[in-house]
């Protein structure tokens, strides 16, 4: 007896929730077992390193320092901007709830950390983050119009979006390369949701983000699926020699 189109979506969706909780959750922790914790270096610096400049900034010679050392804006000078980036990893929104955001980041690159290695996901953070930088660069410079796309001359004096867009980032290339399109539904559908309730710069430099990951996923499944190809051959020719 043929089941009907609910069964099976309730079916597939049942596949997809496990794989994805397999590729995403289960293997990471299979990894941290055999690695200990070690494994979470990239994680437990991001978070020390956010909680470190969260607490100078409450002072205001602190927060001076922090924005000296991490604040990165759209009019900055290019070179200036460049040089500030990597810290501005660590320099957290200062409206918005640390603790929370700390959360999110401890799980996104240990995530990441666990399953891509340490080498792979400093490079998807800074791209995601540089990606945003100079994507609002180049807004800026096109000024208002341009059916939405440019960007006001005052919008470059706003800071950037900090560490949220390294976790954006993140887990949109995990859904990515690990084939989950729920969590890539629930981290990109959210940023698009954000950009439409509050169209500010942080929503931007964030939709920015997920589309850099999502191009540097598909870039890399490329070349994978090249390199099982060129195996594939060499195998057979050592095999009949």
């Amino acid at each position: 007896m043929r089941r009907g189109a609910p069964a099976r979506l309730a079916a597939f969706v049942g596949r997809t929730l496990r794989d994805e909780w397999n590729g995403i959750v289960v293997d990471p922790l299979r990894q941290l077992r055999r690695r200990g914790p070690g494994a979470l270096l990239l994680a437990f610096v991001a978070c020390a390193g956010v909680i470190f400049f969260h607490a100078i900034a409450q002072h205001p010679a602190g927060a001076t320092a922090v924005r000296i050392l991490g604040g990165v804006q759209g009019d900055l000078p290019l070179w200036l901007a460049l040089l500030r980036t990597p810290v501005s990893l660590y320099v957290p929104a200062l409206d918005l709830p640390v603790w929370a955001g700390i959360t999110q980041l401890f799980l996104a690159f240990a995530l990441a950390e666990l399953a891509l290695g340490r080498r792979r996901t400093l490079l998807i953070a800074y791209a995601s983050t540089l990606a945003g930088t100079l994507t609002v660069r180049v807004m800026l410079a096109t000024g208002p119009g341009l059916w939405g796309l440019g960007l006001p001359p005052e919008v470059g004096q706003v800071l950037d979006t900090g560490p949220s867009a390294a976790v954006v980032g993140l887990f949109t290339y995990l859904s990515v390369v690990r084939r989950a399109p729920i969590v890539f539904m629930l981290t990109g559908g959210s940023m698009v949701l954000e950009s439409i309730a509050k169209p500010n710069l942080a929503g931007r430099e964030h939709l920015i983000a997920v589309v850099a990951a999502v191009v540097m996923g598909l870039l890399h499944e490329r070349a994978r699926r090249k390199r099982q190809v060129t195996a594939v051959p060499e195998g057979r020719g050592a095999a009949l020699a």
